[in-house]
This record gives structure tokens, sequence and C-alpha cells, in this order.
């Protein structure tokens, strides 16, 4: 695959593993890097059922690459603003479930594109945080959309005034994350997540990624109707015909406590 040095790519069959790769920067995301997020979730590799999205070193990302910005005019902001708004959202509403491995630093950017992953596990090493205000500027990758979904406006007004910083286990309480584990255990336990992720129809896992978020943001009338349109095509499938055909039959496992 055609990436830049900052990202690395491994095939598990049909888990694949894309990792950020600027640990001497603390995976801090420039414009290049985002733009090739973009376009890897855009079209990702043939085969692949489900995406672990983890990081080299001790941290996920300590957000936007500063180190460029002070040259840039409002209009350099806004492009750059925008191909971040680009790249996350071809993540969010892909073809393919993404599972976030989250360790020390998520903060900023790192934050708003862990927000856009479908599930997200933590390391005990995790903390969270919106440093934007403190450096004058404001979240632009998407943050002020997808955050507040997950933990609340206030929470995240909060954040961005006063600098808070949550720990992994307050910001699994919080829904930053849904998953907590020791440090170390966040690849194996997203791998986990990712083999049970790709043993579902690919075509239910396309509705719950495309559907799910645009539902939430619909009135409610309109919301019911896209349900009801999204369970009549997934229930029609061939595929779903034989796993309900299995179930039946007592050769699909029944859900346990």
């Amino acid at each position: 695959m055609d990436l830049p040095p900052s990202l690395v790519y491994y095939d598990q069959g049909e888990i694949g593993i894309l990792e950020l790769n600027r640990p001497e920067k603390r995976n801090a995301l420039d414009d290049d890097t985002v733009v090739a997020l973009g376009a890897f979730f855009s079209e990702p590799p043939a085969g692949v059922r489900a995406i672990v999205l983890d990081a080299a070193g001790d941290h996920f990302s300590a957000g936007l690459d500063l180190s460029r910005v002070g040259a840039w005019d409002a209009a350099d902001g806004l492009a750059s603003s925008q191909r971040w708004h680009r790249a996350f959202e071809a993540l969010e509403f892909g073809r393919v479930p993404v599972v976030a491995v989250l360790k020390g630093a998520v903060i900023g950017g790192g934050l708003e594109l862990a927000a856009a992953a479908h599930v997200r596990v933590a390391e005990a090493s995790a903390y969270f945080a919106l440093p934007e205000g403190q450096r004058g500027i404001f979240v632009g990758g998407g943050g002020s959309v997808r955050i507040p979904r997950l933990v609340g406006t206030s929470r995240v007004m909060d954040m961005l005034l006063t600098g808070r910083v949550y720990d992994a286990a307050g910001a699994v309480e919080l829904g930053f994350a849904q998953y907590l584990v020791e440090n170390g255990n966040g690849r194996a336990r997203a791998l986990e997540l990712a083999q049970t992720i790709a043993a579902n129809s690919a075509l239910s896992n396309f509705a719950v990624l495309q559907g799910l978020p645009r539902i939430a943001d619909m009135p409610r009338a309109g919301g019911f109707f896209a349900e009801a349109a999204i369970a009549a095509v997934t229930q029609a499938s061939p595929e779903a015909k034989q796993r309900i055909g299995d179930f039946l039959a007592k050769r699909a496992k029944k859900v346990r406590p």
C-alpha cells in the first residue's frame, strides 16, 4: 500500500492493523498523515472485514502537529480542517468497522481521530484532554461534532475551557471508550473484538456503520422509516436467511450473560 512513513499496515487475514508511526512525536498528526488515513479508509484492503487502529510507542496521539500551524493564515487553517473532516468521515462512514487502541496521550486531534472509530479500547495508561483552549485555537478535526455526542456538550466545554484531563477509568465510565484493559493488553483485546465483528454479516456491519449514526441525527419519523428500510434490506439477504435458519435449527450460539 502507498502509505507515508507515519503509517504502517499489517494484514492478518480478515483483520487489518493500521498503526500510527511517529512515536518520537507522540504520534502527532500532520496533514500528510491525515490525508493518508482518509485515502486508506476510503479504499480499505480487499478482503478485510475489520481494522484495528493502533499506534507505535507509548501514546495513541498527542493531536495536531503544531510545528506548521504558525505559518498558516485563515484560509490555510480552513482547508486543513476540512481535510481532517473528509479523512475522519471516511473512517466513520467507511465499509469496515474500526476498533481503536488508546494508550498514553489521547488528546486534541488524537481524541478527534479516536471519536471517529466505532469501538474504542483504552489501556490504563490512556489520558484524554482537549488542550486547544490553552493553545489559543479551537478543535478542527470534527471534535465539536463527534465528542459531544459521546460525552455531552457541557463536558466538552469544560475540557476546552479548563484543560481538564480524564484518566482511562473515568473516560470509559463517561463514554470516551467502551473497554478498559491493563497496559499492554489493548491490541490483543482489540483483535478479539475485531474478530467478533468480522464474524458478523458484512451487510449488517455496513448497515450499522452507515445507518445508526445518521438515524441518530434524524427527526423521529425519518429515523423510524430509515430503520425500517434498513431492517427490510438486511432481512431479505440470503446470508440473513441462512443465519436465522441456523438459529432456529439450534446450530447457532444463543446469547448468554
